[in-house]
């Protein structure tokens, strides 16, 4: 059984537009890979692909989740079958408390009939607000509704912690974070890096990857993943740009054609 998270020769559409061309990628379990790039170059596009936005069509290619074939599920049985997404714009649900959304997405995966163990559960959700440096007070409140952008992006790492997948993708999970917001985010996120569970993480800084260190980074341009390396290239992108990187395999596709 295959232990992965295995996009392949992905090509996405919207409205009319190609935006991913081909891109491939794999993510073992244990493993954390980041994707940098410009821009425009189909980052957050690969993100909201995966989790089945209504808005892209999939043209061609796979995404195998283990030995799931993930495009062929719905949105909620993408996320039963153990894959997350952290939006970079979390979406507010008016009406709808934290405690009770939570509580909503555990139970849909248990089997029928079972049924939570409500002192459990606050006990174990209690814990991981104390983590996130999060007021309990926010278990009350509406999803999202009135959150400032670092106590939304606390509250998508809530939701991460509490539903274990076994694959997550954080898209621009520091966009909007002060240094202190981010230090706590990195601290959930890196409480939950397991030999069991792989992670992709999307960002444009390296600053992210100061706290949440990749063993694979990946630079993507024009729909592609174009560039795979150790941590180290992350800050050889913070140096430099993307110009070095961007020209030269635009180079090597002039000679190639």
């Amino acid at each position: 059984m295959s232990q992965s998270l295995k996009i392949e020769n992905l090509h996405a559409s919207v409205e009319g537009t190609e935006i991913l061309k081909g891109l491939t990628l794999e993510i073992p379990k244990g493993e954390v890979h980041a994707i940098m790039g410009p821009n425009g170059s189909g980052k957050s596009t690969l993100s909201k692909v995966m989790a089945g936005h209504k808005d892209y069509e999939v043209t061609a290619g796979s995404v195998m989740l283990d030995d799931i074939d993930l495009l062929s599920l719905e949105i909620d049985e993408r996320s039963r079958a153990g894959f997350f997404l952290a939006f970079q714009y979390p979406n507010e649900i008016p009406g709808v408390s934290n405690a009770n959304f939570l509580r909503a997405a555990r139970q849909a995966r248990l089997p029928k009939g079972e049924e939570i163990d409500a002192v459990a559960f606050y006990k174990e959700m209690y814990g991981k607000m104390d983590e996130l440096g999060m007021d309990r007070k926010f278990t009350g409140r509406s999803v999202n509704e009135g959150f400032s952008g670092g106590e939304k992006k606390r509250n998508e790492i809530l939701q991460m912690m509490m539903l274990e997948p076994k694959y997550a993708v954080l898209d621009e999970t520091d966009s909007g974070l002060d240094i202190d917001a981010l230090k706590i985010v990195a601290q959930g996120v890196n409480s939950m890096r397991s030999p069991e569970r792989g992670f992709l993480v999307i960002t444009h800084y390296q600053r992210l990857l100061d706290y949440i260190v990749p063993d694979v980074v990946h630079v993507m341009f024009d729909g592609q993943v174009i560039k795979t390396g150790g941590k180290d290239l992350a800050l050889e992108l913070e140096e430099k740009g993307y110009d070095w990187v961007t020209t030269d395999w635009g180079t090597k596709e002039l000679v190639s054609a």
